[in-house]
C-alpha cells in the first residue's frame, strides 16, 4: 500500500501536471479547430522532450 502512495505522490509533482495539463488543452483546441495538427506536434514533441529530457538528467544525477 506504501508503494502505491509513492507512486501516486510521485505522479503528482508541478513538472508532471503542468505536462498533462498542456497536452489536454492542445488537444482539445486541435479538435475544435483553432490549431493544425502540425502546430500541434510540434508543441507536443517540444513538452515530451523537455520532460523526458529533466527526467534523465535527474536519473544520471542520482546515479553518480
Amino acid at each position: 500500500m506504501k508503494e502505491i502512495v509513492n507512486n501516486v505522490a510521485k505522479l503528482i509533482k508541478v513538472k508532471t501536471l503542468v505536462t498533462i495539463i498542456v497536452m489536454a488543452l492542445f488537444a482539445v483546441e486541435v479538435i475544435r479547430g483553432n490549431v493544425t495538427p502540425d502546430m500541434l506536434h510540434y508543441i507536443v514533441v517540444m513538452v515530451i522532450a523537455f520532460y523526458f529530457g529533466t527526467q534523465s538528467e535527474k536519473g544520471e544525477k542520482t546515479l553518480k
